[in-house]
């Protein structure tokens, strides 16, 4: 059986949300961030870079969010969480995927975590770095609330929900607590997250995973 090794409210959030979208059997497993068991030996042999999420069913063993997603897109193809392959839609939805794992939420990353890129001890330095970041965020959502306008769909990639609607609902989610423009502030961002998450499937990630409001 699949199992989703994950943390809450984290990047594990997306396959989570994946996996509940495609109604297919799945076990979670808990890896306790908050006690470091990501960094424990033991989860250490199935993600060396230590971080989540990571999938495992049988022999296989996956890392990284966009390959997890990718691999479920595949192995589940008759549920059409991808445009199909060969198609200018899958051309678009690699773009958007590698889009939003590589550019935002890699910003993001730097927005939460900007210490890591400054010496120890440079508070100053860190929250510079965090501004910055944040500032770069919000030119990146107004670039998901324009996309969202030019087709006027109720989904990320017009009509059809896919498997980016669970990774820019997660990553928008992440700014919740943003002190100026939360995604839910801009005009199409907001009312497209609150679309995804009346959807069945995400209410039964956020009771699951144990989340409150605010949901995004």
């Amino acid at each position: 059986m699949i199992q989703l090794h994950y943390y809450p409210s984290t990047a594990s959030m997306i396959p989570h949300l994946v996996l509940e979208e495609l109604g297919a059997p799945f076990e979670l497993v808990l890896v306790d961030r908050a006690a470091d068991a990501h960094k424990s030996p033991a989860y250490l042999q199935i993600n060396p870079n230590g971080l989540l999420p990571a999938l495992t069913d049988g022999d296989l063993v996956l890392y990284e969010t966009a390959a997890i997603c990718l691999h479920l897109c595949d192995t589940f193809a008759d549920k059409q969480l991808a445009p199909p392959p060969g198609t200018a839609g899958r051309a678009h939805f690699y773009k958007w995927l590698v889009w939003l794992t590589n550019t935002l939420q890699t910003s993001l990353i730097v927005y939460f975590y900007p210490e890591r890129w400054v010496a120890e001890g440079n508070t100053a330095g860190a929250a510079e770095v965090k501004a910055q970041a944040q500032k770069k965020v919000g030119a990146l959502l107004d670039q998901l609330d324009a996309e969202l306008a030019r087709h006027g769909g109720p989904w990320f990639m017009g009509q059809a929900f896919t498997a980016l609607d669970p990774y820019v609902f997660t990553l928008c989610r992440w700014t919740r607590n943003f002190s100026a423009r939360p995604a839910r502030a801009l005009p199409h961002l907001g009312p497209y997250l609150q679309r995804v998450l009346e959807r069945p499937a995400t209410q039964r990630v956020m009771a699951r995973e144990g989340l409150g409001a605010p949901f995004v």
